[in-house]
């Protein structure tokens, strides 16, 4: 890097050459030396949010007077820019840093300052004119509008998440319908339990992420109480009291969501159990969809030697050396996502525990594993939804045989032949090698007809008998 394409600029620590166009700065450059970690920057959707922050801080800082109208102007286009996701690329800093979120934070304020000097034709750096934490960061800190912007973003991606769930409850509903009229063997503990319907299984998952899909919405409650301009503790200090009423009325404005400055500040800077309580809600909905995926995986297993009672949409070859094989690809990945998103609770959790005093130094770890798992939870229903519920199809052959030859359908019968009865059906069909239905209809315990009767969809789907026993 030459002298006529660097600029210099200096900090605490001394000085730093730059590329002369660059719009971070001098303590950017220093976290990208510090802080090789994730190697992956910071959550996009965090950044985006940082800017609807910076943008309130600065209305509010305006009708303070602090800048004259064409300053404002040009740092409040810089900061809809980086909501707008148009400076992302500037935004270079590591996921996971030292200094609770400072390195994100200072990123962030040179980027707009820069770009402010940009729109005002000077050129980045020219700091006399926008200074990165004199104007960007004017009566704010790292510890009020981090997580001020984490719960902005949060409750956003937790938005984008519901409407994902929604579309797996109803594409769950959807087979619910089309199998309801397909009978085949219920398990419990791996076993041969009772008679249930395909259409009732495929109607417990949509229960379950219809349940996932209400906790998420009401997830929203616990992220609208914000500390900003709580400053560096929850105190305020360094902020005139008119910006500390005013910039979340402008964020809530900014943003459309519900969004209330704490009544204890210091509070809600030092503590960050309500991201460890979403979390933990993202995490009851990752093992839903670890469950049903394990379920997809063994309901379509085979197709020769496993249950094979259900289809997946195939997507791919599944083997390199075994022609014609075709694995539960969509199951499998879902599976993983899932997987990430409790191990991220784990580390969510550890890390708000470790929080000392007035402030909780490791939000960048619960921030970036907190929209990762919303994102990874997300994708994973979309997924699902679209290249696995939507195509599955039944095997209604092979679930009818399955019937047929299973001893469980005795279970039916026990209100007609009764406990014992059923056990002496069972151990002449085990010693005879007949069927459940040739021993009862030969014995005059069911007619062909009731028989059939009894294990069809409409009775198995009954709620409980219809008749008494004498």
């Amino acid at each position: 890097m030459t002298a006529e394409n660097s600029r210099l600029e200096q900090d605490f620590l001394g000085s730093l050459a730059l590329p002369k166009e660059a719009l971070y700065g001098i303590h950017t450059a220093r976290a990208l030396t510090n802080f090789p970690l994730a190697q992956r920057p910071v959550c996009r959707e965090l950044v985006h949010a940082y800017g609807a922050v910076k943008l309130a801080a600065a209305q509010t800082n305006h009708e303070l007077g602090s800048w004259d109208e064409r300053t404002y102007s040009a740092i409040a286009s810089a900061c809809t820019e980086m909501m707008e996701g148009k400076l992302d690329a500037h935004i270079q800093v590591d996921a996971l840093q030292g200094g609770a979120g400072t390195s994100t934070n200072m990123n962030v304020n040179e980027v707009i300052a820069n770009r402010a000097l940009q729109l005002m034709n000077r050129a980045p750096g020219d700091y006399d004119i926008i200074h990165p934490i004199n104007d960007i960061n004017l009566h704010q800190s790292t510890n009020d509008t981090y997580p001020s912007a984490l719960k902005v973003a949060t409750i956003g991606a937790l938005r984008d998440l519901e409407q994902a769930l929604v579309a797996l409850l109803q594409a769950f509903q959807a087979k619910e319908k089309e199998f309801a009229h397909v009978v085949k063997v219920g398990r419990t503990q791996m076993q041969d339990a009772v008679l249930t319907t395909m259409g009732r299984s495929m109607s417990a998952y949509a229960e379950a992420f219809g349940r996932d899909r209400w906790r998420v919405y009401k997830c929203e409650e616990r992220l609208r109480v914000i500390n900003l301009g709580g400053t560096a503790i929850g105190s305020g200090l360094g902020a005139p009291r008119k910006y500390i009423f005013t910039c979340t009325e402008k964020l809530k404005r900014i943003t459309g969501f519900g969004l209330a400055r704490a009544e204890n500040m210091v509070d809600c800077t030092q503590n960050t159990d309500a991201f460890v309580e979403v979390s933990g809600i993202l995490s009851a909905c990752a093992s839903n969809l670890l469950k049903t995926g394990t379920d997809l995986r063994l309901m379509s297993s085979g197709p020769d030697a496993g249950l094979a009672e259900l289809k997946l949409p195939e997507l791919q070859s599944g083997s390199s050396i075994m022609p014609g094989k075709i694995n539960p690809v969509i199951p499998e990945t879902v599976s993983q996502a899932a997987l990430c998103v409790i191990a991220n609770h784990s580390s969510i959790s550890q890390a708000s525990a470790m929080g000392s005093l007035e402030l909780n130094a490791f939000v960048p770890l619960i921030a970036d594993h907190l929209l990762n798992s919303i994102r990874l939870l997300a994708n994973a229903c979309r997924i699902l939804e679209s290249k696995c519920i939507n195509g599955l199809t039944v095997n209604e052959a092979v679930c009818a045989k399955q019937v047929r030859g299973a001893t469980s359908t005795i279970t039916a019968l026990i209100d007609v032949i009764g406990y014992k009865g059923a056990e002496q059906v069972l151990q002449e069909s085990e010693e005879s090698g007949k069927s459940i239905q040739e021993i009862v209809v030969a014995q005059g315990l069911l007619s062909e007809d009731e028989y059939r009767e009894r294990i069809a969809a409409e009775s198995v789907l009954r709620l409980g008998n219809t008749e008494e026993r004498g």
